[in-house]
């Protein structure tokens, strides 16, 4: 197990006001808003989610990056869960043409308004309980999805996600180093439900016996 950084890139051109995040509406609203995980959590006000999920090539840089370090090959599969719209796996796929992707997400608004490209490998799914075979997919992603799952759903995932895995697979989550880091977290996100210091990720990843790659989100 690794920790490779893909995608910390991407997460630092945002920049946010933390203050102003739990100042202009109140925070338990539009949490209980956003993890319906519907139109306003995605397509809606910025205070709700993401304030427009829109396809604009940014997760290229991602899946190039994937590509080259797992030595992607078509008629491999790969599995994204939490795949939100599946930009990732459509990015993976001008990439890498004859990959078989699939992906989950708990979103049913998502998945209705996923690339169409990948309108038949994106399903509702819980990713406590992943409808494949085991040691399915060459490579499993999991991208800022894993933390918003409650700890016993949490084990149920990673140990779904070291089942259906052949070696390579790779996972983000939320994480903080300092108290600086964990209080803008918490005014920042609207989804999370497990918040962990790297050490205390590194322990649910030995429990789970999660033997995958891993990096983190700081909200510096």
């Amino acid at each position: 197990m690794a920790y490779i950084d893909f995608i910390s890139h991407l997460h630092k051109k945002t920049k946010r006001d933390y203050l102003g995040r739990v100042q202009e509406i109140p925070k338990a609203e539009a949490a209980t808003i956003a993890k319906k995980f519907d139109k306003d959590y995605w397509d809606g006000d910025r205070k709700y989610g993401y304030g427009g999920f829109k396809y604009d090539g940014r997760w290229l840089s991602v899946a190039e990056k994937l590509v080259k370090h797992y030595n992607l090959k078509p008629g491999q599969k790969v599995l994204d869960v939490g795949c939100g719209k599946g930009f990732l796996l459509y990015d993976l796929l001008q990439i890498v043409e004859g990959l078989e992707v699939a992906g989950i997400d708990i979103s049913k608004y998502a998945i209705e308004n996923s690339k169409v490209e990948n309108e038949n490998s994106l399903k509702v799914c819980s990713a406590t309980n992943l409808p494949f075979e085991d040691n399915y997919f060459d490579l499993i992603i999991s991208i800022n999805t894993l933390h918003n799952l409650p700890c016993h759903d949490l084990e149920k995932a990673l140990k779904e996600i070291q089942r259906v895995g052949k070696k390579n697979k790779y996972l983000v989550v939320e994480s903080y180093r300092n108290e600086e880091e964990k209080v803008n977290l918490l005014y920042w996100q609207l989804t999370c439900e497990s918040f962990y210091s790297p050490e205390e990720w590194d322990w649910w990843f030995n429990h789970c016996n999660y033997n995958g790659d891993h990096s983190f989100i700081y909200f510096e």
